[in-house]
Order: structure tokens, then sequence, then C-alpha cells
């Protein structure tokens, strides 16, 4: 079993930067592949960036040039940095883990198989 924990949201002013970490407990083959998602009520479950093991990453187009993800496998951690930030990025943002032998970055929310309890990001005008 794998444990995510995501810590880091809160309330920005437009333009402002957040940096969302996300803590994952358990093996490391586990978190082969990290993802960021975002979910809006009413909206389905938005994928937002990805990484893999060796740091091959992919974001969607709405953030690029905006947010980028990293992360240092010796904490079994991954981070969003978030600059820029617009009122249409305001969003329960989860962490999702894909696990070995899965390599490939996927954008699909239903091919991650853990998932942290999500922190809110409150974007103002």
């Amino acid at each position: 079993q794998v444990q995510l924990v995501e810590s880091g949201g809160g309330l920005v002013q437009a333009g402002g930067s957040l940096r969302l970490s996300c803590a994952a407990s358990g093996r490391t083959f586990s978190t082969n592949v990290m993802g960021w998602f975002r979910q809006t009520p009413g909206k389905e479950r938005e994928f937002v960036a990805a990484i893999t093991w060796s740091g091959g990453s992919t974001s969607a187009d709405p953030v690029k040039g905006r947010f980028t993800i990293f992360r240092d496998n010796a904490k079994n951690t991954v981070y969003l940095q978030m600059n820029s930030l617009k009122p249409e990025d305001t969003a329960v943002y989860y962490c999702a883990a894909r696990p070995a032998p899965r390599y490939i970055i996927s954008t699909f929310s239903r091919d991650y198989d853990y998932w942290g309890q999500g922190t809110q990001v409150t974007v103002s005008s």
C-alpha cells in the first residue's frame, strides 16, 4: 500500500505562487510515475502534470510555462511549483501514483492507482 499526503495549498492572489508537496510512504516501485490532477465542483478531474522516476515530465496546456513538476526520489516526494497563478487555477489538487511496471506518463486519472486526500488552492482576482 502507498499513502500520499499533499500539502502547500492555500489562498493566493492572481499572479502569485504556491508550491505543493506530495509525500509518499511505501515502496519506491509504487511511485514510478507521479502525477498532479485538479478538480472543481461539477467538473471531471483533469490532468495537470506528471513525472517519471527518471525526471521526464509532461504538463497540460493550460499550465505550460507556469507550473513545473519535479521530484526528490531520496525523499520520495513530488512537488508542483505553481507560478503566475490565475483564478482559473482554483481547484482541489490531488497527487497520484502509477506503480511499476508502468513507466509511461498517462493523462487519465483512471490509470493511477493511489491518490492523496487533496489540497485546496484558491486564487483570488
